[in-house]
């Protein structure tokens, strides 16, 4: 799993350039993500958060503060093997009901499942259930709020806000259905600060005390967050940006988490995490070249990487290790991988 998709001019604007160095019109999302198709492609459920609302392939779009993206993206997620997406941010409305609902349309086209926003009172009252090589998971995704834009009347269901009964109360429904594994998602936290904020602390400490929850991550602060275990529980308080062009005085924006763990069925028909790993990742900024989101560690090792970039990914990967730990998750089993 990985952080926020958050499409800023940059980050089209470089997409436009593959695709025309490709003799191509439009936009070519794929070369900004090969780095790290080997690391999607090979996992069972492959989760990015899906922060902004999706335009229509026309456009217009639109930059900070009000997104519209191209939802071009979505080809380059589901070719680098992505199959599901979070999509309740606190841009979810950004565009009004219409955005929500075409971005929802857009994924179910590309064949990407999708959790948190809803297009309608029935699939808001249906968790959503993944059926994962037999297994049964549920995957829940909450947002803080919406920046101030009021929920519509006329469809309060349409955007999950964080509360932590009616998150209780949904996974006991996920279990009730038949979830084997239960997911939640939070976009929470709070922006360009890696340590868990009060709010965070107090909902991931509530939600591990449920039996019905087996995972809980997060996203929003834009840069990378600690993992622990709470009360017997895995947790990842936030994965950083998977791709964005946010300010390079804040460097961290440009480094973020892919999450893995793998469960385990246990004889009681439970399952428990086996190995946690994490994957440190940086965004090359797309003044100094074309964009690419890059699997740190193997950009380092292979010799084909501009060594002008060697530096910045030595510097990722030690700020990312730093902040995923400090909260002393390495005891716990947690270990860097590739």
């Amino acid at each position: 799993m990985s952080g926020d998709v958050l499409l800023h001019t940059g980050v089209w604007e470089s997409a436009e350039a593959d695709a025309a160095a490709q003799g191509r019109p439009g936009m070519d999302f794929r070369p900004m993500f090969a780095s790290m198709k080997p690391v999607y492609s090979d996992a069972d459920l492959a989760i990015c958060h899906m922060e902004t609302p999706l335009a229509e392939p026309g456009g217009p779009f639109l930059n900070y503060p009000i997104f519209s993206a191209p939802p071009k993206v979505v080809d380059g997620l589901r070719w680098a093997g992505i199959n599901t997406c979070t999509t309740a941010s606190n841009h979810s409305l950004d565009q009004g009901l219409e955005g929500l609902m075409r971005t929802l349309d857009t994924l179910d086209d590309e064949g990407i499942e999708h959790a948190g926003t809803s297009d309608s009172r029935d699939d808001a009252r249906a968790p959503t259930i993944l059926d994962i090589n037999e297994i049964s998971v549920a995957l829940l995704n909450y947002t803080y709020g919406t920046n101030g834009i009021p929920v519509p009347s006329e469809a309060p269901w349409s955007v999950p806000i964080i509360d932590v009964d009616q998150i209780l109360r949904e996974a006991q429904q996920a279990r009730r259905d038949g979830a084997e594994l239960v997911v939640v998602a939070l976009h929470a936290g709070t922006e360009y600060t890696t340590a868990p904020n009060e709010q965070q602390l107090e909902v991931f400490d509530a939600l591990t005390k449920s039996p019905d929850i087996d995972l809980v991550y997060g996203h929003h602060a834009h840069v990378p967050q600690p993992f622990d275990v709470v009360n017997g529980t895995w947790v990842a308080y936030g994965l950083g940006n998977f791709v964005a062009q946010q300010s390079t005085d804040v460097p961290d924006t440009y480094r973020g988490v892919t999450a893995r763990f793998e469960f385990v069925e246990q004889p009681d028909g439970s399952f428990e995490v086996q190995r946690a790993r994490f994957v440190p990742t940086m965004i090359t900024p797309a003044s100094g070249g074309p964009m690419r989101v890059l699997n740190a560690p193997a950009a380092l090792r292979d010799p084909d990487t501009d060594p002008a970039l060697l530096p910045s990914l030595r510097a990722a990967i030690t700020s990312i290790r730093a902040d995923v730990f400090s909260l002393g998750a390495r005891k716990h089993g947690l270990r860097m991988g590739r």
